[in-house]
């Protein structure tokens, strides 16, 4: 699935998206999935992707463990889980073409949605959670990549920094182990596609913990105007060619 041959450049590209994804909190599968999709297609990228990423937000639930505020991320389980199944399931019975378009208009959104950088209503409930998981399971279940998204409602909630990027990361893992699940029982996860996600785990790790060292000192934005304009770039590539 990943030849040796690639594996020096796709895991520098691994680690730099997990420590893209420490420093600004979100979207470091974002910068993973296009490459990997124009390298191996969507319906094996997305599968590689979610096992690559899932170390990373592990990494990042225990580095940052004593921050997480665990009823966010409950209520935010209980609405998820199911709907990333759902979510899951239309993934696997949907043609190549039809979500590699749908990766093209999601990259859009995303960076529309980072320019416009909406605010939700301040809450106070953690209860409030609930519809959110809800919501971003199913997103996450077809293809992932929803961090950029989340990131105002868990901000609106009063989570900053370390807090904010634990309290994410962990709720995300509820999301991916629940999509590997369902990949698993619709047999997407062959041989090579389990050795080439476990192959860029060390890499994810990497960049999670050099990430975590460098947050207070780098700017998030110099990171996200390029990750943007790159994000532009595959999102109408992806659109086009299908």
């Amino acid at each position: 699935m990943i030849a040796w041959s690639d594996l020096p450049w796709l895991g520098l590209v691994a680690a730099f998206s997990a420590f893209v994804g420490s420093v600004a909190g979100s979207g470091g599968s974002l910068v993973l999935l296009p490459v990997l999709v124009l390298h191996v297609g969507i319906q094996a990228a997305v599968p590689i992707v979610t096992i690559a990423n899932l170390s990373a937000n592990l990494s990042r639930a225990a580095i940052n463990r004593r921050e997480i505020v665990l009823p966010v991320v409950g209520w935010f389980v209980l609405g998820t889980i199911p709907m990333s199944v759902l979510g899951a399931w239309v993934f696997t019975i949907t043609a190549p073409e039809v979500l590699t378009r749908l990766l093209g208009a999601v990259l859009l959104v995303v960076v529309a949605w980072l320019r416009l950088r909406p605010r939700p209503p301040v809450r106070r409930s953690a209860a409030w959670f609930l519809p959110i998981g809800t919501a971003f399971g199913f997103l996450e279940g077809i293809l992932g990549s929803v961090g950029p998204l989340m990131a105002p409602f868990f901000l609106s909630y009063g989570l900053l920094r370390n807090a904010y990027i634990g309290t994410d990361a962990l709720a995300t893992v509820a999301m991916q182990g629940t999509k590997l699940a369902v990949f698993g029982a619709s047999q997407l996860l062959g041989p090579g596609i389990l050795a080439a996600g476990f192959t860029l785990v060390p890499f994810m790790i990497l960049g999670t913990v050099v990430g975590k060292r460098a947050l207070q000192r780098l700017p998030e934005r110099a990171f996200m105007l390029l990750i943007e304009a790159v994000l532009v770039l595959a999102g109408v590539t992806f659109l086009v060619r299908g």
